[in-house]
């Protein structure tokens, strides 16, 4: 039990094709019209394979809800556009520094104009450490590599 246990209702959406164990896109939306959830979070930890960010979007649209991409195991591969990109569809992309992005542990946070303040209020200060000057440093070097030519090869 934790905090958002009490404030929100949440709800796993299981639609796996049972013969290919592909995502079925037409049962996430059956179960999202059903339950109507004000954000959908999409991301693929225990899926490995591309999603259809597009799909998820229309989804959303259907319902009003806000679409949120969790890339933290595949963003290394989408730094370097060898996995579809889910920016041009979500509200918000979410990720980890040190998986494939091969760099020190963090997360970050990436969300359209319309949703900064929001983002930025809910995080700042309650649940944001304190600034670690070094880690910043780390990640600004590591980036940079992301965008050399190398990190296409290390990928």
């Amino acid at each position: 039990m934790n905090v958002s246990s009490v404030y929100y209702e949440s709800k796993q959406f299981s639609a796996l094709d049972p013969e290919t164990y592909m995502l079925d896109y037409d049962e996430i939306e059956r179960q999202v019209l059903e339950f109507k959830p004000k954000l959908l979070i999409a991301g693929v930890s225990a899926y490995p394979r591309d999603l259809d960010y597009k799909k998820f979007r229309q989804i959303c649209d259907k319902v009003g809800a806000y679409l949120v991409s969790d890339m933290a195991h595949v963003s290394g591969l989408i730094a370097v556009q060898e996995a579809p990109d889910p920016f041009e569809y979500s509200d918000v992309v979410t990720s980890t520094t040190h998986k494939t992005l091969r760099g020190p542990r963090g997360g970050i946070i990436f969300s359209k104009k319309y949703l900064k303040q929001l983002i930025d209020d809910a995080v700042f200060p309650g649940s944001q450490g304190g600034p670690h000057e070094h880690q910043i440093g780390a990640l600004a070097a590591q980036f940079k590599q992301v965008l050399q030519p190398e990190f296409k090869t290390y990928i």
